[in-house]
């Protein structure tokens, strides 16, 4: 894929292929339920910043760059991450926002109002496509 087709892509996943003991195993892991009930809760935290006025979208994928700055500032700590990941992925500009919009949506379905570098790390960790050799990126 063309680096300008990744950029448009929010999380970037390769999973590898499932194990047939652990198909045929007891389930485990979280429930549909509860991860119904996180997402539930990560898109009110989202409407409401937007109810409130605090940003002119309804979620974080329509966040405008202004709204994005608004609301998913860094500490210096992640500041400092973004900027190494930008550099050793060779991030673009579109995919900074990307990995931003996604730590927010990471914190939101954590409930928290604060932007962690824990967050920053794992929305960079989805980003594996971005991950190719220097010179296959050449």
């Amino acid at each position: 894929m063309s680096g300008p087709l990744l950029d448009r892509i929010d999380v970037h996943v390769v999973l590898p292929p499932v194990e047939v003991a652990a198909l045929q195993g007891p389930a485990c892991g979280e429930s549909s339920t509860s991860v119904r009930a996180r997402v539930e809760g990560a898109l009110t935290l989202q409407r409401d910043r937007f109810a409130r006025g605090e940003v002119a979208a309804a979620t974080n994928a329509s966040l405008a760059p202004r709204d994005l700055e608004r609301v998913a500032g860094l500490c210096a700590t992640g500041a400092r991450m973004l900027s190494a990941a930008v550099e050793r992925l060779a991030l673009s500009a579109r995919a900074y926002g990307k990995v931003l919009r996604v730590a927010r949506t990471i914190a939101d379905l954590e409930g928290s109002n604060v932007l962690l570098p824990a967050h920053v790390a794992e929305a960079i960790g989805l980003r594996v496509l971005d991950r190719r050799p220097v010179a296959a990126a050449a």
